[in-house]
């Protein structure tokens, strides 16, 4: 346990920051899993899915919640998905 006031407060402000991070990833996963199926459902909707989560994820890297090269690969799966039900369609 910290006795140091600034350390107390890094303690503090950590803990908050932490918490946030978790809340933000957590819908960033929940975004992408929604994406995944409904692409995997062949739905109307697998397109605009697919955009906002790639918008989700980029957002996520500029805010440092993932690394960028994580996130484009991320992206790029999910792409990969999109195409292949498509051309399975056809």
């Amino acid at each position: 346990m910290p006795n140091i006031k600034s350390a107390i407060k890094r303690v503090s402000v950590t803990a908050k920051k932490t918490a946030a991070n978790k809340m933000k990833k957590s819908e960033l996963r929940t975004v992408i899993k929604k994406a995944k199926a409904s692409v995997a459902s062949t739905d109307d909707q697998g397109a605009t899915a697919i955009r906002e989560a790639q918008k989700a994820i980029d957002q996520a890297a500029a805010k440092g919640l993932m690394h960028k090269k994580t996130a484009d690969r991320k992206k790029s799966r999910l792409a990969k998905m999109a195409n292949a039900v498509t051309k399975s369609a056809e």
